[in-house]
């Protein structure tokens, strides 16, 4: 007989599970489906960022930091370091515990939260009684009914057309985590997040690394001056990037790997590496859903068609993260998740796409929110700009660390925030400030007139703030 429940969800990454733990929450019976699987065989929840990317990615990026530091930076400090060796099998070893133990934090909160997981893959079977009849393929097939379904599957990497990724020598973001030892040379293949962020882990650790982009400009995506500022520090870092390339024949054998390009001059090159990470996007993941059973309608790039409620074509039927439109970003899904999970209650789940921070885990980091100038100028919009360096901030002289920069866009009238970026230390964690800055519709006089701590790197944020004005205190 079919188990029953209110809400299904199936997958069980960001979007996933907390969209699972909030329909808990709000009183709903609920299942959830995951098929990842960990090295002896047993469930892996936390999808793609917990297994493959952002979790593990931190923890390598954090120890190769710490490596670095003890081999160039700890002598400032007057710490002498001798005999400094690397033992890469514990470094993998520790990321890999860190991973373990966010899986086993969300089997936990499942427990908590009285919600029934299914290990296995969940497919439509068919639409009945006014919900929708699932198949698990798991250890042993089941079947389960759910009023309500959410699908939360993510995304799989891009390959390049022609060259599948054997996790060997041609890797994405899975292999990029777990090679055996540091590649004399590297090569990657797109400088966005993924691949600034594995080029420095593995920089860091040794490795000579080339990134070839396709596209004339620097993350360009990103406000051009915070672009500017981080290429010269990963430059002055040792990463040889090469951007407006076209890439050709790739090639892998046992001696490594070689990419054919022409530069952006026109000439052709070849550059021959131990290890190639190819890190050109992601795709929306819809492999085994059966969506054709049931109608579920899924656009040219195979994402599921949404509404901006997160609603498909099909009654009852909700879609959230990487596998709908929108930027593909973990604390994106967790807050569509919720919002669903809302909106089934009856309730009115909020999810404003233009206050998402972005964020680079490269060192400098860099986070943003907002508008960027260029956005702003091919807007027509009228705005005042207002920077300050970290050069000039007493925490930042502490640490060791003053690259980058705080940077704020106001509204030339109302002073409205309209963006803020940041290329400096601890990016990512000062950036929340400004979210819930704009979020509250602030005003950049507003984080001007706030106190904060001394000696600390938010002050930057508030000098920014005060640049808006032109009247900084300490620059």
């Amino acid at each position: 007989m079919s188990k029953q429940f209110d809400v299904v969800v199936i997958g069980g990454g960001p979007g996933g599970y907390v969209a699972a733990i909030r329909a808990a929450q709000l009183g709903f019976s609920v299942a959830a489906v995951d098929e990842a699987k960990n090295a002896k065989g047993g469930p892996a929840l936390g999808g793609t960022c917990t297994n493959v990317g952002c979790i593990p990615s931190k923890a390598l990026l954090q120890s190769s930091e710490y490596y670095e530091h003890a081999s160039k930076h700890f002598g400032e400090h007057g710490i002498e370091v001798k005999g400094l060796s690397l033992d890469l099998a514990k470094l993998l070893g520790r990321k890999d515990t860190v991973v373990k133990q966010n899986n086993d934090g969300i089997q936990y909160l499942f427990k908590k939260n009285r919600i029934t997981f299914f290990h296995g893959r969940a497919s439509f079977a068919a639409a009945k009684d006014g919900g929708y009849e699932l198949k698990v393929a798991g250890a042993a097939e089941e079947t389960i009914t759910a009023k309500h379904v959410i699908i939360a599957t993510g995304s799989n990497a891009r390959a390049l057309p022609g060259v599948p990724f054997d996790e060997e020598s041609i890797l994405s973001n899975d292999g990029a985590l777990r090679i055996g030892a540091v590649p004399k040379t590297l090569g990657v293949i797109g400088s966005g997040v993924i691949g600034l962020e594995m080029g420095s882990v593995w920089r860091r650790l040794g490795a000579d690394v080339t990134i070839l982009e396709g596209l004339p400009t620097f993350l360009g995506a990103v406000d051009e001056q915070v672009a500017k500022e981080a290429h010269k520090a990963f430059t002055k870092q040792g990463l040889k990037i090469e951007l407006g390339v076209k890439v050709g024949e790739v090639k892998s054998s046992k001696k490594g790997v070689s990419i054919a390009y022409t530069d952006a001059k026109g000439e052709a090159q070849t550059l021959h590496v131990d290890k190639l990470i190819v890190s050109i996007g992601r795709v929306p993941n819809t492999i085994g859903l059966d969506a054709g059973k049931v109608g579920l309608h899924l656009d040219e790039r195979g994402a599921i068609v949404v509404n901006d409620d997160c609603k498909t074509n099909l009654p009852n039927v909700w879609a959230v993260g990487d596998v709908v439109r929108g930027p593909m970003l973990a604390h994106k899904a967790e807050e569509e998740g919720v919002a669903v999970a809302e909106r089934i209650a009856g309730q009115h789940g909020h999810v404003n796409f233009n206050t998402i921070p972005w964020v680079i885990y490269t060192s400098p980091e860099i986070a943003w929110v907002g508008k960027t100038e260029q956005q702003l100028k091919a807007d027509g919009v009228a705005y005042k700009a207002g920077s300050f360096p970290f050069l000039a901030n007493g925490r930042a002289r502490a640490l060791g660390d003053t690259t980058g920069f705080v940077k704020f866009l106001a509204d030339a009238k109302t002073d409205e925030i309209l963006g803020v970026h940041i290329v400096g230390p601890q990016a990512s964690e000062l950036i929340s400030e400004a979210v819930v800055a704009m979020e509250f519709k602030a005003s950049a006089e507003d984080i001007a007139r706030i106190c904060h701590a001394h000696p600390s790197l938010s002050e930057a944020t508030k000098e920014a703030a005060l640049a808006v004005d032109k009247r900084t205190l300490n620059f």
